[in-house]
């Protein structure tokens, strides 16, 4: 009976982590709402009456942890590194020169250009397939340790195939706020004569950065 349901339970996250992906990176839903909470349900109910199966990557355990009173240092495996402007054409031409001489590029190089996220730097560390950390870039050696905030974002897998990823894997990314939801936010905020958010870039920043992982 146990192994029933530990079978079962495996099966209930790896659907709900499916269509967790499909429908908050891909935005491309398979299911109806109706039939994921049926599923969500299911696994919440499994898990209530066997208290000793539910896993730190389970997707029921998105919710936020306990205050803290301060973050946690995280000093980075490799240094987080920033981009560096160029705002003249001659900056662009000295990056240019230097980006053939590294390279050892004979003749002209193609370029392909593409708007910048305008978010948070953000490294994930799974170890086993196991989200074991998330941090800020900091001061690109230590950064701060915002691993319960990144738990409560539906599109951060809290485990990846264990037969698809190295022991020890690292990503790294932006963690932004959508400019459509930015907007729906502040409406509301005025709605109900509260403040709004100056810009979405520090809404996403003062949103990791909050103590309470449930705000």
């Amino acid at each position: 009976m146990q192994s029933q349901v530990k079978q079962r339970l495996s099966v209930l996250r790896e659907e709900i982590n499916y269509h967790l992906h499909r429908y908050h990176v891909l935005d491309e839903p398979v299911i109806s709402d109706s039939k994921f909470d049926q599923l969500f349900d299911e696994l919440l109910s499994i898990e209530r009456q066997n208290p000793d199966l539910i896993i730190p990557e389970s997707p029921s355990q998105r919710v936020g942890a306990a205050p803290l009173s301060q973050f946690d240092k995280v000093l980075h495996l490799k240094p987080m590194l920033s981009l560096e402007k160029s705002t003249t054409e001659t900056e662009l031409s000295d990056w240019i020169e230097r980006c053939v001489a590294r390279l050892g590029v004979e003749g002209k190089m193609s370029f392909v250009c593409e708007p910048k996220i305008d978010g948070v730097a953000v490294s994930l560390m799974y170890r086993d397939g196991v989200l074991e950390r998330a941090a800020t870039r900091g001061d690109g050696e230590t950064g701060e340790n915002i691993t319960n905030n990144i738990r409560t974002l539906k599109s951060v897998p809290l485990s990846i195939n264990r037969e698809e990823c190295p022991p020890l894997l690292e990503v790294r990314g932006e963690v932004y706020m959508e400019k459509s939801k930015f907007e729906l936010f502040n409406r509301n905020a005025l709605s109900m004569s509260e403040k709004p958010l100056v810009n979405p870039r520090n809404a996403a920043a003062g949103s990791l950065r909050q103590l309470d992982s449930e705000i």
